[in-house]
């Protein structure tokens, strides 16, 4: 099966984003190797508003290569003909994407969609790469969790740029410690 993989830029004070979705916060650190990353998928989901912000950047939306979703109720299928727009129940699009043959799935940005796709049980990794900066206020990572979901560390990674990046893997035994 496919994993989904959540990868995200944080704040150290656990925003995705400034309070007007702003990034420039992140700093580029030339060690990390986003080619062997995106090397690893072939699916990409992401919800309107981070959508929204790939369409600002001139991408159309999409990336090269991959299969973009876009979960939104808004937005119509015929105005983005390079990505596939999902009104229906993010969770059952996302488990259909799982059984198919194919890489890894990238879970980009988006803290609403996270929470929902986590909520469901449809998440395997929880990729934070912590940059060195407070922002006091912004997009949360993960907004309003209902219920507490254990992870287990997988990797952990110090950069130059003083990036940390932590790799869990999203325990399906509650309750249970890792050793």
């Amino acid at each position: 099966m496919r994993r989904v993989r959540y990868s995200v830029a944080m704040s150290l004070d656990a925003y995705i984003a400034g309070p007007n979705g702003e990034y420039d916060w992140i700093v580029a650190d030339p060690t990390i190797d986003f080619a062997a990353f995106f090397e690893t998928i072939d699916t990409v989901l992401m919800g309107r508003g981070t959508f929204e912000i790939a369409l600002k950047q001139g991408s159309g939306g999409s990336m090269p290569g991959k299969r973009t979703y876009v979960f939104s109720r808004s937005l119509r299928s015929e105005n983005y003909p390079d990505v596939t727009i999902v009104a229906g129940d993010p969770a059952s699009t996302v488990a259909e994407l799982r059984e198919e043959g194919g890489k890894d799935i990238w879970l980009m940005g988006g803290g609403v969609l996270f929470r929902s796709l986590l909520a469901a049980g449809v998440v395997d990794t929880v990729e934070v790469g912590i940059v060195p900066v407070l922002l006091g206020g912004g997009i949360p990572l993960l907004p309003d969790l209902l219920d507490a979901v254990h992870l287990g560390l997988a990797k952990a990674e110090t950069f130059p740029s003083g990036i940390v990046l932590l790799k869990y893997e999203v325990r399906r035994d509650e309750g249970r410690h890792s050793s």
